[in-house]
């Protein structure tokens, strides 16, 4: 086995193993040559090889989402580096743990205009959970360093200023990676190299400093005051977004669907599911919203306390009820940051979900109440109506994610790009043995098919993928490489532009509307297939949807593409009388 002769690249490879980070996502360089060798030559490691930075910071992401341990993404100096942050973003605000190590110059050759150069620390200082900035090396390319920073061991032993520098790195070292492991944050490690970067020994030649990462301690807060104000509330809202599948015990989701005081709103990323949920949230509050006596009913609607647990909300008009119509309390349980999306948060409790509602329903009191069994007579029937007016729809949008959505076979993993196609998903009841995924944290559009494959590794399931066009065209560069599996399923709802700026209040009909937000276009995926080895099928009819769709889920000896054409001037009529019909 070879290992890097450089010091610091062997410690950070050392650090990794000790910390069982095994799975290692590489995009070629030069600079970063000393520890894409140390990984790939030690076979401890998971290597991937990902060209397009932007695509590989994402890929690692969604390994680290399913995974739920940290995943290494590497790249080499320069604006390589810059490519990672919009999936740095995502993982920052998706609480996952991203480990970004970055290869840099010597300090003394930044400002002087070298290639691939730029200023590499702290670059990413407000989407990150720590930098750990390190020091180069001094026992490796000496006579460099004596030339450009002679300072740095002038009338010193080298090798006590590297013990020096060694010992710096390492609790850097052991720091960051106590914050990915801890706090499930994003860190950033950059380590500056100096030339010869390719040189190897066949033993390590150092042994660092690695410390066990400690778990930090737990403190119960007294939820005795939260309970005695729970066991009074007659209106008692559960409002759950973002979370892993399992979260919450099943005898937990039965107390609560049970309580008649209780309503509990779950969106498609929630994972958690029973009958008695309210699992399209805007098919009851935008019908509501157009009703002559909207403030009576969204009155009647209004929680006394309001508990949310999990992620970020997908729906806006969830967000503007509440902040219209607050609660009197609200308690955001669980996690490691609470967000005051509603400007009423009142507490973060920071006990785990089932540990909460175990305190709640410890004493079997039973409420009087038609909280529960009011609004349960309005979901059911704008679940009839919704049934009615799928009948009478034409083709479009709407009708295609709903014949998807029936048709995805058990146990799927599902992965949603955002915009259009996670709020059409939130419409539909389906298959509850599915594990929904969608990059929420930060809501872009821009890395979706990359997590998408990415989470594919991470986990045995076989995976569907649901895009819009506009953000699988914009991520193409997700399908280079040799990571698709054959049980991997993509379907692009292909309605020639950003179908989702005609729903938007204020948009007009115009070329400057047509140009630059919708931006149409007349491209499909039939050549992106070709080129990079995905079987191709395509729908633009509820017939021939159907029929691809009886088939398009069977084994396959490469992975598969159905795209659906729509037609992009008649979704948006289609959507909105939708909340019309049913109200």
């Amino acid at each position: 086995m070879k290992y890097s002769a450089i010091p610091t690249a062997q410690s950070i490879v050392q650090h990794c193993q000790a910390k069982n980070i095994s799975n290692i996502v590489i995009s070629p360089g030069s600079r970063n040559a000393p520890l894409t060798i140390a990984f790939a030559e030690n076979p401890f490691f998971n290597c991937y090889s990902i060209v397009d930075e932007r695509c590989a910071a994402f890929f690692a992401l969604g390994m680290a989402q399913q995974l739920q341990v940290p995943v290494v993404v590497l790249c080499t100096s320069g604006s390589a580096l810059l490519n990672y942050y919009p999936a740095l973003a995502e993982a920052y605000f998706s609480n996952i743990p991203l480990v970004v190590i970055s290869a840099d110059r010597p300090i003394y050759k930044l400002g002087i205009g070298d290639g691939q150069t730029i200023n590499q620390q702290n670059v990413f200082k407000n989407h990150i959970g720590y930098s750990a900035n390190l020091k180069q090396d001094v026992s490796h390319a000496t006579e460099k360093v004596l030339h450009y920073k002679p300072e740095w061991i002038i009338d010193e032993n080298v090798s006590e200023v590297q013990q020096k520098i060694q010992s710096y790195n390492d609790v850097e070292l052991n720091h960051a990676f106590e914050i990915a492991m801890n706090l499930n944050h994003p860190v950033h490690i950059n380590a500056p190299f100096e030339e010869p970067l390719y040189n190897t020994l066949t033993e390590n030649i150092i042994t660092p400093r690695i410390d066990a990462v400690k778990v930090g301690e737990v403190t119960q807060p007294n939820i005795e005051y939260h309970k005695n104000i729970w066991n009074i509330a007659v209106r008692k809202m559960i409002l759950v977004g973002v979370s892993t599948p399992g979260t919450v015990k099943d005898y937990i989701l039965e107390h609560l669907a049970n309580d008649p005081s209780v309503l509990v709103l779950t969106e498609t990323t929630s994972n958690i599911h029973h009958p008695n949920f309210f699992n399209s949230i805007d098919s009851l509050i935008a019908p509501i919203d157009m009703h002559e006596n909207k403030f009576e009913q969204f009155n009647q609607l209004q929680p006394d306390v309001l508990v949310t647990f999990g992620g970020l909300i997908v729906s806006k008009k969830v967000k503007a009820f509440l902040r219209k119509y607050k609660p009197e309390h609200h308690w955001h349980i669980g996690g490691q940051q609470a967000n005051d999306t509603f400007f009423c948060l009142e507490e973060h409790i920071k006990v785990s979900v089932n540990t909460f509602f175990d305190k709640m329903y410890a004493d079997s009191i039973v409420l009087k109440s038609d909280y529960f069994e009011k609004w349960n007579q309005v979901k059911q029937k704008f679940e009839q109506k919704r049934d009615l007016y799928l009948k009478e729809i034409p083709f479009s949008d709407f009708l295609a994610f709903s014949e998807i959505l029936k048709s995805v076979p058990n146990e799927y993993m599902l992965q949603l790009a955002n915009s259009s196609t996670i709020r059409y998903t939130q419409l539909f009841n389906f298959n509850t043995t599915l594990k929904v995924f969608c990059n929420r944290g930060t809501s872009g559009i821009d890395g979706s098919t990359s997590t998408a494959i990415g989470a594919s590794i991470g986990n045995n399931s076989p995976t569907l993928f649901i895009t819009g066009d506009l953000s699988f065209f914009y991520d193409s560069n997700a399908l280079w490489n040799n990571y698709i599996k054959s049980n991997f399923r993509i379907i692009v709802i292909n309605n020639k532009g950003g179908g989702i700026f005609r729903i938007l209040p204020g948009k007009e009909n115009s070329d400057v509307f047509e140009t630059y937000f919708e931006t149409r276009h007349t491209l499909t995926a039939e050549h992106l297939c070709s080129m990079y080895g995905l079987d191709y099928r395509k729908a633009k009819s509820t017939q021939e949807l159907q029929d691809e769709l009886s088939y398009f889920f069977k084994e396959s000896a490469r992975p598969q593409l159905l795209e659906i054409t729509t037609p992009a001037l008649k979704n948006d009529k289609i959507l909105i009388d939708y909340f019309r019909f049913i109200s």
